[in-house]
């Protein structure tokens, strides 16, 4: 079997990439002047030998650690706050964000609020509003991705969902970048087939929202490409073989690509999986994968070239329709449920859902402005499977 890539890189921050790299951790911390981490996690995870060891090797190393594990796989406000009391009763001076989104993205909110006097969600992303923060009171960041999806460990962003209305609300600033991930493709070999698939979609669904975002950013264009190509090679190995060590750093590759392509803009599978991932707490890339197809027919006539092009870079013939099959195929050899009643999701709340949708964040970026009645449309179609 190939081995697993193994590199350095500082882009879009200080990357160290490869098999086994998780043993630089303790290092890393204190290369970036944390000496008592904040370990943050998801429960399941703060269970697992891998945490355990990784808790042991920073206590080992003479760093003051400690877990916390309190979090949603939708990260919600309530979390935040609760990590902030253990983060400052524990006297910690920065965090490990350990784990796959929701993990990284609550460890990175609460890093930044752990100096800040002001409400959270006065520091949503909008407008200028990251400018009210004081930048003394964000503590450094190490990312340790266990997952290949999100790309969160190199984002400046962490997505919470506001309790009182049931939204998901981006917290940004341009300091929550981290400041050494630890991209270790072994993390990652015990994710079971439906996370592999679940998180390698949502990869997907990154990538391919970024290439398709209007405006003119050919290096975001670029790397969402060749991390859409990486998934189509990658991802099926991954699933059908956990243990292959290169599709899972090609996977770990082609998260913090999207991430780090979406910067250029999101779209309307986002902006329809946030308000269904905030309201039945469903797994956010598998949402993702599930609206894929709808949204896809949705854009065709504003993206029908561009997918021409990229149908053609990944190796398949130079047509819509050929990718537009590409993604029903993998969706099904996957495991993917083809409408959002295989999530669980039914027609109650699309009233709800449909006002949501056109004032995500991510809607402005869909090629095709999303108007509440389209938005209901489209999770009609998802539901009753019409494409």
């Amino acid at each position: 079997m190939t081995a697993s890539p193994r590199s350095n890189w500082n882009y879009p921050t200080a990357v160290r990439f490869g098999a086994g790299r998780i043993a630089e951790l303790a290092e890393a911390c204190k290369a970036s002047g944390i000496l008592a981490p904040l370990i943050v996690t998801d429960p399941f995870l703060a269970t697992q030998p891998m945490t355990k060891a990784t808790l042991d090797q920073l206590t080992g190393a003479g760093l003051r650690a400690a877990i916390f594990s309190d979090i949603k796989p939708n990260p919600v406000e309530t979390n935040v706050y609760k990590g902030l009391d253990v983060l400052r009763s524990g006297k910690h001076d920065g965090v490990v964000a350990f784990g796959g989104g929701s993990a990284l993205d609550a460890g990175k909110v609460i890093a930044f609020m752990a100096g800040q006097t002001r409400p959270m969600w006065d520091f949503e992303d909008i407008g200028d509003w990251w400018t009210r923060a004081d930048p003394k009171g964000i503590l450094p960041i190490i990312a340790v991705p266990t997952t290949a999806g999100t790309g969160s460990e190199v984002g400046r962003a962490g997505v919470i969902t506001q309790e009182a209305t049931h939204t998901k609300k981006v917290i940004f600033h341009p300091l929550m970048m981290p400041k050494i991930v630890i991209c270790d493709p072994e993390l990652t070999v015990g994710m079971p087939p439906h996370i592999t698939a679940g998180t390698g979609l949502d990869a997907l669904a990154h990538c391919l929202e970024a290439y398709c975002a209007p405006g003119y950013h050919p290096m975001a264009d670029g790397i969402a490409v060749e991390g859409i190509r990486l998934v189509k090679e990658y991802l099926p190995r991954a699933y059908k073989d956990g243990q292959d060590i290169e599709a899972r750093a090609q996977m770990m590759s082609a998260a913090a690509m999207g991430a780090t392509a979406f910067q250029k803009g999101l779209g309307a599978i986002h902006a329809l999986s946030h308000p269904t991932g905030a309201l039945y707490d469903t797994h956010h890339g598998l949402t993702n994968a599930v609206f894929m197809p709808y949204v896809l027919v949705y854009n065709r006539e504003a993206i029908e070239t561009r997918i021409e092009r990229l149908a053609a870079y990944i190796g398949l013939e130079p047509s819509f329709q050929a990718f537009f099959d590409w993604v029903l195929q993998l969706r099904k050899d996957l495991g993917v449920p083809h409408t959002l009643e295989g999530l669980k999701v039914d027609a109650a709340r699309f009233d709800e859902m449909s006002e949501m949708a056109p004032n995500d964040p991510t809607a402005g970026g869909n090629p095709v402005p999303i108007t509440r009645e389209s938005a209901r449309t489209l999770f009609e179609d998802a539901l009753a499977g019409r494409l």
